[in-house]
């Protein structure tokens, strides 16, 4: 048996309740508990605010948009012709799961009461519903199966709540060119994703009401969206898609443009990545408070076991084997501080993940509740990192075993 091992367990596991050690000891491992239950629950509510808020944009516009080189910064897009030869030289790429049409127009929408700016996002039977599927609330999706347009329309709870509109009812947009058109359209679903920015903009249509507006042959729209598998290789597959698309042209004679939702949306992406600033200095600040308790729970220790650190070295143990018994002893402190932080941080995650009790303001956070995501590599990281991080922290305040002799306990006795 290791006997540094032998007497850490003695120490640790026979503790009298009139130790004065007991207390640090107390708050040394709840500060180690709570520390690591603030870094989960950080990370965790990060992960989940970035996921929620990418898959949101992601939604909207696909990972990649293959559009007209000579668009503006408008939704008032000028049309692209892609040929087979194109979109199977996109589709067959390594990581591009799906490729879809659209067209966008902006419009108003004129009720007896109200008028709001949208814009009209126009799909056709490739569309990938999945996403408004999962944040629909009413109704249904788009018939789009019939070959003649259909003047059916998905629209947001904010501008329904925002129209005084509800399911069923029709609606006029007024679309402005040359001169004034105007469309009736019915409402058949209902969607929300919280994501004011787009939810107050977007109502899905037929592309063939688009491309009629805009005076387009079937062949015609605003871009390409293209869906990917693995958003962490969105730059190496935006780069791809580009290659397969730059210096060509359609028949036209037009080029293609090819961007990657990060390039669409540098400001949400800028702001999501700093919040991973926000993630550092917590863990920082948590660890540096659990190295502290830690660091005076085990002084406090040592200078309790002055005597016996004195009796052992005085019958031959060395400074390293007396400093390995209160290594031993702080990491089943430090483990007994993990567990209970992993039982705290995990169960109000849980909780949270399951209820969604707390809530956020959708029109600030873009989510109505504090989002949740369980990545059990980060939190295998995270306790990994808490474990190696604590026992080098111990490792210092541990040399001071060194400057204890048995003749000066002795002189002191």
């Amino acid at each position: 048996m290791n006997p540094e091992l032998f007497i850490a367990k003695r120490i640790h596991f026979q503790q009298g309740k009139r130790n004065i050690s007991r207390p640090a000891v107390r708050i040394a491992t709840i500060g180690i508990a709570l520390g690591l239950a603030v870094m989960l629950i950080s990370v965790a509510v990060v992960i989940g605010f970035k996921q929620e808020i990418r898959n949101k944009t992601i939604g909207f516009g696909g990972h990649i948009q293959v559009t007209n080189f000579d668009n503006n910064n408008t939704y008032e897009m000028n049309p692209i012709k892609a040929d087979k030869a194109l979109i199977s030289s996109i589709t067959s790429i390594n990581g591009v799961k799906h490729l879809q049409r659209f067209a966008t127009k902006p419009g108003i929408i004129k009720t007896n009461s109200e008028f709001q700016g949208i814009v009209l996002k126009g799909i056709d039977v490739g569309f990938d519903w999945n996403f408004f599927k999962s944040n629909l609330l009413q109704g249904t999706i788009i018939d789009l199966k019939n070959t003649v347009s259909s003047n059916q329309v998905v629209i947001s709870k904010y501008l329904a709540n925002l129209l005084g509109l509800k399911l069923g009812d029709s609606f006029f947009t007024y679309f402005i060119q040359d001169q004034v058109r105007a469309r009736k359209f019915k409402i058949v679903g209902i969607y929300s994703t919280n994501f004011i920015e787009y939810d107050k903009l977007f109502i899905l249509a037929d592309m063939r009401q688009v491309q009629a507006l805009n005076n387009w042959d079937k062949d015609s729209f605003s871009g390409l969206e293209v869906l990917i598998t693995d958003f962490d290789r969105i730059d190496e597959v935006g780069d791809a898609v580009y290659s397969a698309t730059a210096n060509k042209f359609n028949k036209e004679g037009k080029t293609y443009s090819t961007q990657t939702i990060k390039q669409l949306n540098p400001q949400i992406f800028s702001w999501l990545d700093l919040l991973d600033m926000n993630v550092w200095v917590i863990l920082i600040l948590m660890l540096s408070v659990a190295g502290f308790n830690m660091i005076s729970g085990l002084l406090i220790l040592i200078l309790e076991r002055t005597n016996m650190i004195g009796i052992l070295k005085s019958i031959g143990a060395t400074n390293w084997s007396v400093r390995k018994i209160f290594l031993f002893h702080s990491f089943f402190l430090i483990a007994k501080g993990m567990f209970w932080g992993n039982v705290i941080g995990l169960s109000l995650c849980a909780f949270q993940y399951f209820s969604g009790i707390i809530p956020l303001d959708p029109e600030a956070y873009y989510v109505a509740t504090v989002p949740i995501s369980f990545n059990w590599l980060y939190i295998f990281l995270l306790n990994a990192g808490t474990l190696l991080a604590s026992i080098l922290i111990m490792i210092g305040p541990s040399y001071l075993i060194t400057k204890i002799t048995p003749a000066n306990i002795i002189r002191y006795e």
